[in-house]
């Protein structure tokens, strides 16, 4: 077997996928995992959901395996170090959700810097286009909001730990860079899209949100263990965070006991910002057309790959063409499972 998938797949990227290698389409298999391992152990590729823990353990029951793709989720699961020893390739299309994440924070943004219709005595929203946002993290969503701000009139600011203060990247992106308290404490709005490593937790916490500028509203797609919980719910309870939009919380943010529980201003949604049908579509083609060249040529050495490897692999097929057409009975059952054909 050439490629085994374990999760729903797009059914014109599965059809095309079964025209190059032997394909053996699963999409439940996660679900049983003496299964999953014992098919695992007969491919030489597998697109896994982001619920399987892919390390050590996995691996080793995977002699033949050269590459693992993900199509959603992030490094979760995902044992890198594990990876890299066994010689596996992982191919994430990493950049996929970018417009998807940049719109979602751009209307989240306009979203809360209006009045809450709830309120009794409604107080005069902002505009953006008048407005300083602050970006922490500056990856790929961050730069393309940052162009989507600028459009507006809006003043962007950045902060990122990896990037110094006097790198050429902040003039390329007609960013100012400034320090992470004086971000928080001169900006009208922040967005948080940085990626979370454990050397991170708590990185936002008293210091930096108890000064935060009066009347300012927050939203993140970073993990929520960036922030320290009882910081955060102090400031929004006191008023002068008005909101916080955070889409990476947690379900146990809405538990009893959590810090968070009940605060007044503060929005959670499950992951919402990269969760579009345009967005997984671009991932899916991505992956596979990465798996391709993996299964096409001679194995590859210790490395570990995170997509995308090329920007073309993120382009998507054009509209009415013909990669559909003829569709194995793989990639038709394909169709009703797909989370893009809902």
């Amino acid at each position: 077997m050439d490629l085994l998938v374990a999760e729903p797949l797009e059914p014109e990227v599965l059809h095309w996928l079964e025209q190059h290698h032997t394909v053996l389409y699963a999409p439940r298999l996660a679900e049983d995992r003496c299964r999953l391992t014992e098919l695992l152990a007969q491919a030489r590729a597998a697109m896994l959901p982001a619920p399987v823990a892919i390390d050590r353990r996995l691996l080793a029951g995977a002699p033949r395996l050269l590459a693992i793709g993900r199509v959603v989720g992030g490094a979760e699961h995902l044992d890198l170090a594990a990876c890299q020893r066994a010689g596996v390739e992982v191919v994430r299309c990493a950049e996929a959700a970018t417009p998807a994440e940049a719109e979602f924070l751009l209307g989240a943004l306009m979203s809360m810097l209006r009045p809450d219709p709830r309120e009794p005595r409604l107080a005069g929203g902002r505009e953006l286009g008048h407005c300083t946002v602050g970006l922490v993290g500056m990856g790929t969503t961050a730069r393309r909001l940052a162009r989507l701000l600028q459009t507006l009139g809006t003043t962007v600011v950045g902060y990122d730990p990896t990037l110094h203060a006097s790198s050429a990247h902040w003039a390329e992106w007609d960013i100012r860079p400034i320090g992470l308290q004086a971000l928080f404490a001169s900006c009208d709005a922040v967005s948080v899209q940085l990626d979370f490593f454990s050397r991170y937790r708590g990185l936002l916490g008293e210091r930096v949100l108890a000064d935060c500028l009066p009347g300012q509203v927050l939203v993140s797609l970073s993990p929520l263990a960036l922030f320290d919980a009882r910081a955060l719910a102090a400031v929004l309870r006191s008023g002068r965070m008005t909101a916080a939009w955070m889409d990476q919380a947690g379900p146990e943010a809405r538990s009893e006991g959590h810090p968070l529980h009940g605060v007044r201003g503060l929005v959670i949604t499950p992951q919402l910002a990269a969760y579009t049908r345009e967005a997984r579509l671009r991932s899916a083609w991505g992956v596979a057309r990465r798996l391709d060249r993996i299964l096409s040529r001679a194995p590859a050495g210790d490395r570990v790959v995170t997509m995308p490897a090329r920007a073309a692999d993120l382009l998507l097929p054009p509209r009415g063409g013909n990669v559909g057409a003829g569709l194995s009975r793989g990639a038709a059952a394909a169709t009703a499972a797909s989370p893009a054909s809902r």
